[in-house]
């Protein structure tokens, strides 16, 4: 049976908790699916330099944690592919954050939101500083009643693992009110944490790691269906 191959946008790093429980994960998904699942890692800058043409291999994205990416044209250019095209995409952490940033740029057309960690003087700091760091943090979030991640995982709050110092700045969440990137998932304090995008087969992202449950055991429900969308009976071209 041809094996499905998801491309892990970012760039590896063994020493990075995040991208070794995304190989477990895949490996659980594969189980749970009685199908070969193969977690590629293309490199952002291979992506940045051959674009669509390396992208259209893939039956799915997850732009995934550790960033800054050596290449954050090519995190946003496969980000953008997967909205477009349309491939099923899971983006978190870092994946969350430039999921913000391409959807301002590219359908909002707010070509100067940026990442402050990245461009700290940007005349539009979509993604900045949280005001308390969330590394190696476990918070709850409470997701949309009606949602598809909740409809994933269930109405009631998740509690879940953090690594990150960055998120989407409060002052520009008004851009994604009433827009097809929808807010769905927040923090007890009200802070962004879940997004996701309308008239798609399947498009969520998330500021928490949802991949670290498999460290635990357990495959999360988003990462299952995010797996599951992407083996698809039919493979991608």
């Amino acid at each position: 049976m041809h094996p499905r191959r998801i491309g892990l946008i970012g760039d590896f790093d063994p020493t990075v908790t995040a991208h070794h429980a995304i190989g477990v994960a895949l490996e659980q998904a594969s189980a749970r699916l009685d199908r070969r699942i193969e977690g590629v890692w293309p490199g952002t800058e291979a992506v940045e330099r051959d674009g669509a043409a390396l992208l259209a291999g893939f039956d799915g994205l997850w732009c995934v944690p550790a960033s800054p990416y050596r290449s954050v044209e090519g995190a946003l250019a496969a980000i953008r592919f997967a909205r477009e095209s349309p491939r099923p995409f899971l983006g978190t952490c870092g994946g969350f954050q430039h999921t913000l940033i391409e959807y301002a740029r590219n359908v909002l057309g707010l070509a100067g939101a940026d990442h402050a960690e990245t461009s700290p003087d940007a005349a539009l700091p979509l993604v900045s500083r949280l005001s308390c760091s969330l590394v190696e943090a476990t918070g709850s979030v409470r997701l949309r009643a009606g949602s598809r991640a909740a409809m994933l995982a269930g109405d009631a709050p998740l509690t879940e693992q953090y690594h990150c110092n960055f998120g989407l700045n409060p002052e520009y969440r008004r851009l994604f009110e009433g827009s097809g990137l929808r807010i769905v998932g927040e923090d007890e304090a009200g802070e962004v944490r879940v997004v996701e995008l309308d008239d798609h087969p399947f498009f969520l992202a998330t500021l928490f790691q949802p991949e670290r449950r498999s460290l635990e055991g357990t495959l999360h429900p988003i990462v299952a269906a995010f797996v599951e969308a992407a083996a698809g009976d039919e493979p991608r071209s």
